[in-house]
């Protein structure tokens, strides 16, 4: 039997179960020459996923109704007339929320269990990882003394996004949504400070403090009030990443913010928004060093796991309220 989960409809703000609807399917798969018969092991959901769930243009054409929702996936092979696959490979890529599935190999990527747990395939050595090494050394131009500040800091990205910084020798400064992801940006991830955004009154205050020489590079990844208290303080020069925007995905009216272009101006700043896969010439360099500072202990990673193939669009749907620490990955 395959389980498959379609997206029945658009949500309408934050998502719900009943924009997901679940099929079955007792027909036996079958591959032909050049196929492989895949079967799911853990899924990936992501705060991007929600953007593809609107019927507005973006980066990528938007998911389609009454058909599969996909995105990255860790999947076993079982059977392969692919000469570039045996029967045992793990794969990861761009694959449907199905229990089992038929590729024709393309988008498709050999992981090996031996060298990293699964999982880290979905996130630090993964998307996860790509988007925090790229997004901080390409815009963010990082230098040894400078002052980091990191949004969704406990996220999956947010808190590779820290590590890095300070591998790089540079003050990193973190926010988060509870004193428990504060402590665990300071005591695992190695960031300098925290700051709780849902306790905090002044947010530009509290950066102010955090950051007495100023902010030199900023990696967005929530947007609103947040970034505004952050834009106040930056320095001349400063780099600010736009990497998301989580804040207001959910959002079904216009954000009212400040006005960037008076402090872009005023301090000669640049902001970039940025995907990952803007930088996929740079992949192999990065997942090189990534996995060079894993196997150095310098990096290390949290993970939300969540057990069950059913359980996949309550797992995307705790991203919007913070119940994930690091990635959030389905094991099935």
């Amino acid at each position: 039997m395959t389980k498959t989960i379609l997206l029945k409809n658009r949500p309408q703000g934050k998502p719900s179960i009943s924009n997901f609807e679940f099929t079955k399917d007792d027909s036996e798969l079958s591959i032909k020459d050049g196929e492989l018969l895949l079967e799911t092991t853990y899924v990936s959901v992501d705060p991007y996923l929600r953007g593809r769930m609107s019927d507005a243009k973006s980066y990528v054409p938007p998911f389609k109704l009454n058909e599969p929702v996909h995105s990255g996936v860790i999947a076993k092979v079982i059977s392969s007339k692919n000469e570039k696959f045996t029967e045992g490979d793990y794969v990861s890529g761009m694959l449907n929320w199905q229990t089992k599935q038929v590729s024709n190999g393309e988008g498709l990527n050999k992981v090996d269990p031996s060298k990293a747990p699964l999982s880290a395939y979905l996130g630090i050595l993964g998307m996860t990882g790509l988007t925090a090494y790229c997004g901080l050394t390409e815009i963010g131009k990082p230098k040894k003394g400078e002052t980091l500040v990191v949004s969704g800091a406990a996220g999956a990205v947010g808190s590779v996004v820290g590590q890095i910084g300070k591998i790089l020798g540079l003050r990193v400064i973190g926010i988060a949504g509870s004193d428990e992801k504060v402590e665990l940006l300071k005591s695992k991830f190695g960031f300098d400070e925290g700051i709780n955004y849902n306790t905090t009154e002044n947010m530009q205050e509290a950066i102010a403090k955090a950051a007495p020489n100023g902010v030199d590079v900023y990696f967005d990844n929530v947007g609103g009030p947040i970034s505004d208290g952050v834009l106040v303080n930056i320095n001349q020069l400063a780099r600010i990443i736009i990497c998301g925007a989580i804040s207001v995905y959910n959002s079904t009216e216009a954000p009212k913010s400040l006005s960037v272009q008076p402090f872009l101006v005023k301090n000669s700043a640049l902001m970039q928004g940025f995907i990952v896969s803007n930088y996929a010439a740079k992949f192999p360099e990065a997942i090189k060093q990534l996995a060079t500072w894993l196997a150095e202990d310098k990096l290390t990673y949290s993970e939300t796991v969540v057990e069950g193939f059913d359980n996949i669009p309550q797992a995307f749907i705790d991203l919007f309220d913070g119940k994930n620490k690091g990635k959030m990955v389905v094991k099935i």
